[in-house]
């Protein structure tokens, strides 16, 4: 099972999103990930296989700053669980999950 989470705020949303991802922990997944955008547009994306934990301590070392956002808890239905099959998937101005 997976769940999804998302924000817009006029605060940084990083934490909202994890703390999102946290009360979905119960779900089976096998990754989690999150992208946030910037005023500007600009992306950044951070995944972990595993659990959120993983997600919680990588965001220590990488900065996430943004105000609008999208996280995911992913159960691998297709793909092995890695950190490159893990979602959101990012293009330039665009995260899906």
């Amino acid at each position: 099972m997976c769940g999804i989470v998302g924000a817009v705020a006029q605060r940084n949303i990083a934490e909202i999103l994890i703390k999102g991802l946290q009360a979905l922990e119960y779900r089976g997944y096998d990754s989690a990930g999150l992208a946030v955008a910037d005023s500007e547009g600009k992306m950044t994306c951070l995944h972990r296989t595993g659990k959120v934990k993983s997600l919680v301590d990588a965001a220590k070392t990488q900065p996430l700053l943004g105000n609008t956002g999208i996280a995911h808890t992913r159960w691998a239905t297709h793909g092995k669980p890695s950190e490159l099959n893990a979602h959101p998937i990012l293009s330039t101005h665009i995260a899906v999950v």
